[in-house]
């Protein structure tokens, strides 16, 4: 069964992107003890993506061959953005609920990784659409930045796991209730 799995990495206040949408903070873990292997392992079971518009071009802007061959994506913008030759990418405003059906459809019985921003997930949630949250916190603070989730969320989430990885880095993972609406999302932008 195809599952929506939010997997992102926040600081310890949680954001996910500083102040000025950088990731310096994030990359001096990469190296940290297991990390890579889980990434690896994680993205094996992963059949579609789904990212906002400044996920894609932070990835763009990274001036590197796109990561994710193979793999549908689609990339929820109101703006004109520049295809990334040899990826499968698709752009879409359309609302995330008719999206996810099609996502679920090419994931080919594997798992939907919802990228990010904190935005496009409180739509995802909002919607029920979410089945899991994979956060890792990062052992540092920001104090500024995007949020981790751009929404209010009260419904109580189950946790299903911990791992522990070097540099003081942890993953929470987290089972969303079934299909409920979890989130008040904000408007799409």
């Amino acid at each position: 069964m195809t599952r929506t799995q939010y997997y992102v990495a926040a600081s310890l206040d949680g954001y996910i992107a500083d102040a000025q949408g950088r990731l310096e903070w994030l990359f001096q873990f990469n190296d940290a003890e297991g990390v890579m292997e889980h990434y690896q392992s994680f993205l094996s079971g992963i059949g579609a993506l789904a990212m906002g518009a400044r996920t894609y071009e932070f990835l763009l802007g990274e001036g590197k061959e796109w990561p994710y061959s193979g793999l549908p994506t689609w990339v929820f913008t109101h703006r004109q953005l520049p295809a990334l030759p040899g990826a499968d990418v698709r752009f879409t405003s359309e609302d995330v609920r008719a999206v996810h059906a099609r996502m679920v459809e090419a994931a080919g019985g594997k798992n939907i990784w919802m990228m990010g921003g904190g935005d496009l997930a409180a739509q995802f949630a909002a919607h029920g659409l979410v089945d899991e949250l994979h956060l890792c916190v990062v052992p540092v603070f920001l104090r500024a930045g995007a949020p981790l989730l751009a929404a209010a969320l009260h419904t109580p989430l189950e946790l299903a796991g911990v791992k522990r990885f070097g540099q003081g880095l942890v993953e929470l993972r987290y089972v969303l209730p079934a299909g409920t609406p979890t989130a008040q999302a904000p408007s799409p932008g």
